[in-house]
């Protein structure tokens, strides 16, 4: 059934210990950046940031409320960014059969950038200057092909960050909701049946970010990515 991480985003301190540790892993240099009246930093994704821990502050029954939401690419069953990939060079995006990661080739660089990220439904890949390709979280596959955990995982010291089998981390994530619901009523698994990369949301996903989860955007509908009209498909 593959890999998956499950997201526990109501244990998230916003500490970004995977932030950087998913830059110390990938030896990706840092970004010159200037204050934007948040404590989010960089202010988004980008070609060398390829995982972000974004901070929204949020007002729930009177009460200030951090969200934090340590964002990257899902790992989507049937990739949408690897059809679109392939529809100008096959072999450019993998999606590997074992553990179910989505990364790039070398070939990569011959694919116009800004056509795989509007392919996803989370706007997650970024493209360079020259738009020649993208790049995004690949799960670590150079760590997990070889029994090891993402640098993301490894680094978060709240136990935000789980990795495992797929079952064994929706069980994790189903587990954690029904408690989680209790304090939280409206929390909520974002995209579960169709994404490696599980959040559980103890609000409205769209209150962490208008990308949190598939239904927010609309390049590709949520019902044609479920179905997996791009190569992949559908969980069982």
């Amino acid at each position: 059934m593959g890999k998956a991480i499950f997201v526990d985003l109501t244990r998230c301190t916003g500490c970004r210990g995977c932030q950087v540790a998913c830059k110390q892993w990938k030896n990706l240099p840092g970004e010159e950046t200037r204050n934007t009246g948040s404590h989010q930093n960089p202010p988004d994704l980008s070609f060398t940031t390829i995982r972000l821990v974004r901070f929204q502050e949020v007002r729930e029954k009177n009460k200030l409320e951090w969200l934090f939401f340590p964002e990257q690419c899902r790992h989507c069953y049937g990739a949408p960014c690897k059809g679109q990939a392939d529809a100008t060079l096959e072999g450019a995006m993998m999606q590997d059969d074992a553990t179910g990661a989505v990364y790039t080739t070398d070939k990569i660089t011959q694919v116009p950038g800004d056509e795989v990220r509007s392919a996803c439904p989370y706007n997650i890949p970024r493209a360079p200057k020259d738009n020649k390709g993208v790049s995004k979280c690949d799960f670590c596959f150079d760590r997990i092909s070889n029994g090891m955990k993402p640098s993301c995982v490894l680094a978060c010291p709240t136990g935000t960050m789980n990795y495992g089998d797929e079952d064994d981390m929706l069980k994790l994530a189903n587990e954690r909701l029904e408690i989680v619901k209790k304090q939280y009523p409206d929390a909520v698994l974002g995209d579960p049946d169709s994404v490696r990369v599980i959040y559980l949301f103890q609000s409205d996903p769209k209150k962490y970010y208008e990308n949190a989860v598939a239904e927010a955007v609309s390049p590709v509908t949520r019902k044609e990515l479920f179905a997996g009209i791009f190569g992949g498909k559908k969980k069982a």
